[in-house]
């Protein structure tokens, strides 16, 4: 008892804490009471809401916005007409130098050849307000409410919302009867309000990718047939009286009556609810630590199968630990690996994942910190979510495999061979955690279809570089913020943005401010040259002369990025230098990252295409030069990077 009486005393003080932090910033509110009926023969379902809306904006509405993201998968809506358009636009080749088409594998044209029984779509039948229904203007998937008396600033507005809804045939992310015959991926489901931030209403059509929503409590009550089982957001209420592996060990749970059963499922400080149902689900359930559930769902399978989904469950707990050391603590009560949906995505407290594979679930789970904990506005800022999870993804795989993975008992030998071999093979080959998101990164700066990281998500010219920007790019953000400020203050910046931005949507000066001030380094050019523009970073070993009987090596900024620059001097005898330029707009240096002799030297003027420094020993005794030998600079030409001095 004193032990937890302990326990529940520190979390608070962290929280306390943790609150004080945080910037001031006003943020919207919403609580949803969602009670909907649904018809698993004809897949279509009715709804009501019962909203409290909280403006906290000292703005006055006259009209607010929801989104009816189904609407989308009928033929001749964006969505399927932007497919079909970037369909006709080939970025690569095959291996047989036939061209690939851009467009969403998992979209293409599916959605034109849809059957009326096949559609989606979210109608809303009424929206009524102080009594008055109120005027709706539909625009394909956001609805317009032209409000009959204004939402005033810091007041609360009740709405009634009753809506009625087809579920698509699984395309993207939503819909019924997948690929791996799972019944329901219930993904952006229901009329959900726009948010209303400091830029004004995101009132985003839905056309391919991203969300951004409103924190606040949801209560959903879902009625369907007895034989299903349901995996949520939320906390189930009444779990003993439910069962299907919610109800406490060793409880008998009472013969459901009736050809339906109500799930009731709670979930607070988030910005999404999602669900999944299907008759044939397995559940897996464990309690990893006071107040944390971890919950598997899957659908039934061989031996192999099941394996694949128990090591989904026994990993997750294994890297929780390691996560909340370097990224923050997970703040909710549980958290849900749900087999659905067209590959893998995050939602509040749970993802939709297609199959038991790791990389996958611990993206989507990092997602939790980066798209729900922080929610950031994936839609104008899509790099600082998918970006920040690839990095995050990729730090815990490789810890998993370096640590873990060797451990788990749902393993097969042949895998186990296989992870050890790869280790091995990445500790020789590949010396950053990193690596793919490079090859991304160089594929796209070498490519035609590079836009800045600034283009709204939507918006982007091609699939190719959206992908390569957001994911890629993205992720290089951190991994390069770690060559210029050191990787341990990174990881401080890390735990400080967390920190100090959890459930307050911040962007990307938020996130330099953060940088800045744990580093005490100037980084407003970093943002500015890598989010803003595509230019890129080439740098290269020029001459090495004697200049007034001083060795000195001449280095050349060939790209139009400018970077503050490591430089590895070895000589003949062993020894080694390290000689650090910082750039002038940094206004402070990184600090020592290791044991090697380090040499400060003056800082490097952006606008200079050339800089002279001078070495300790004479030109004879030098054996290699090298530029940035970390290789965490994203320079898109290592040929110039090194100079070896023949025998």
């Amino acid at each position: 008892m004193r032990k937890q009486l302990f326990t529940i005393l520190f979390m608070t003080c962290i929280v306390h804490q943790s609150a004080d932090a945080q910037p001031e910033r006003w943020q919207q509110h919403i609580a949803y009471q969602i009670d909907v009926n649904m018809n698993a023969e004809t897949n279509r379902f009715t709804g009501v809401e019962n909203i409290v809306y909280t403006n906290n904006s000292p703005d006055t509405f006259n009209r607010v916005f929801f989104h009816l993201y189904w609407n989308a998968f009928q033929p001749n809506s964006s969505m399927d007409v932007r497919s079909r358009e970037l369909g006709k636009i080939a970025t690569r080749q095959d291996r047989n130098g036939s061209p690939i088409p851009d467009w969403d594998a998992r979209v293409k044209d599916r959605i034109s050849k849809l059957q009326p029984n096949e559609i989606g779509y979210d109608s809303v039948t009424s929206i009524v307000i102080n009594g008055v229904e109120q005027k709706l203007i539909y625009h394909e998937t956001i609805l317009e409410v032209a409000l009959s008396a204004p939402i005033l600033p810091n007041s609360k507005t009740n709405m009634k919302v009753a809506f009625k809804a087809q579920v698509p045939i699984q395309i993207r992310r939503s819909g019924r009867d997948n690929e791996e015959g799972v019944r329901y991926s219930m993904s952006q489901w229901y009329p959900k309000i726009a948010e209303y931030d400091y830029q004004g209403w995101n009132a985003n059509p839905y056309i391919a990718r991203e969300f951004y929503g409103v924190w606040g409590n949801f209560d959903v009550k879902i009625t369907i047939d007895k034989r299903y089982i349901v995996a949520a957001t939320g906390v189930l209420q009444h779990a003993d009286e439910i069962g299907f592996g919610y109800e406490k060990p060793g409880m008998k749970v009472p013969e459901h009556k009736g050809n339906t059963i109500t799930w009731n499922f709670i979930g607070n400080n988030v910005h999404d609810f999602v669900w999944a149902a299907d008759p044939d689900y397995k559940h897996l359930s464990k309690k990893v630590r006071p107040g944390l559930v971890l919950n598997v769902f899957y659908k039934a399978g061989d031996a192999h199968t099941d394996s694949a989904w128990n090591n989904v469950l026994w990993s997750a707990e294994k890297v929780l630990p390691y996560i909340e050391k370097h990224f923050g603590p997970y703040p909710y009560s549980q958290y849900s690996f749900i087999q659905g949906g067209d590959g893998g995505m995050e939602y509040a407290m749970a993802t939709l994942l297609k199959g038991p594979g790791l990389g996958t679930v611990f993206h989507e789970w990092m997602h939790s910190w980066y798209q729900q904990i922080l929610g950031t506005n994936e839609s104008l800022y899509p790099w600082m979510d998918e970006g920040f999870t690839t990095y995050a993804e990729s730090e815990v795989m490789a810890w998993y495999n370096e640590n873990i993975a060797l451990q788990s008992p749902y393993t097969s030998i042949p895998v186990k061979n296989y992870l050890k071999n790869k280790v091995i093979e990445d500790a020789n080959k590949l010396p950053k955690n990193q690596y793919d998101s490079y090859m991304g990164y160089f594929a796209l700066a070498r490519s035609p279809y590079e836009e800045p990281m600034s283009t709204h998500s939507d918006h982007y010219n091609t699939n190719f570089g959206y992908s390569l920007a957001a994911y890629s790019k993205g992720a290089l953000f951190l991994e390069q913020l770690g060559y210029i400020i050191s990787d341990s203050l990174r990881d401080k910046v890390l735990l400080a943005y967390y920190n100090t931005w959890k459930f307050k949507h911040p962007n990307a000066n938020d996130f330099i401010r953060v940088a800045e001030k744990v580093s005490n380094i100037e980084l407003e050019w970093y943002k500015e040259y890598w989010v803003y523009t595509t230019k890129t970073i080439d740098y290269g070993i020029g001459d090495i002369n004697v200049v007034n009987n001083q060795p000195q090596i001449t280095l050349k900024r060939i790209g139009k990025m400018p970077m503050p620059i490591d430089v590895l001097v070895t000589y003949k005898d062993g020894t080694t230098e390290m000689h650090y330029i910082p750039m002038n707009l940094m206004y402070g240096i990184k600090p020592a990252e290791d044991a090697t002799p380090r040499i400060i030297h003056a800082e490097w003027k952006w606008t200079d295409p050339e800089y002279n420094f001078s070495i300790s020993k004479s030109i004879r005794d030098i054996k290699s030069v090298e530029i940035d030998p970390s290789q965490r600079m994203a320079d898109v030409n290592r040929s110039n990077n090194k100079l070896v001095i023949p025998e």
